[in-house]
């Protein structure tokens, strides 16, 4: 592995260290992620301009996975949490731990690429349904 020098702006690493606190990984690994996320994202192609906050990763089926950045936390979660379970925004963001901004981007993009969101719900609800 590699090093590189890094330097962040102190709110920018304030906000990551936090973001990292809550996941229960260092600032190290909570980088290393972010930025394999973005890169990966760009590298497909898959990265929508219109939603900067949304990125990709791939799941465990080897598909690409629309999640939010620096997260790991699925979009379609927060669809199903939106849509099956009644939560609105605020309710969502205190749930997951994520800024009421960023549950309202996830579901912007939701609307932008619904065929995407719920051929994952479906694909995840098969799934489940084998399983049990």
């Amino acid at each position: 592995m590699s090093r590189y020098p890094l330097s962040l702006p102190q709110q920018l690493k304030q906000k990551a260290e936090d973001l990292a606190r809550r996941q229960g990984v260092s600032l190290n690994q909570f980088i290393l992620w972010a930025v394999a996320e973005k890169v990966g994202a760009l590298g497909e192609g898959l990265a929508d301009p219109n939603y900067p906050g949304i990125g990709y990763r791939r799941g465990p089926t080897g598909q690409p996975i629309p999640v939010l950045q620096g997260y790991g936390l699925r979009v379609q979660t927060l669809v199903v949490g939106h849509h099956d379970w009644g939560m609105n925004p605020q309710q969502l963001a205190e749930a997951y731990g994520v800024s009421e901004a960023q549950v309202k981007e996830a579901l912007a993009f939701y609307q932008a690429h619904r065929t995407e969101i719920e051929a994952a719900i479906q694909a995840d609800s098969q799934l489940e349904s084998a399983r049990g």
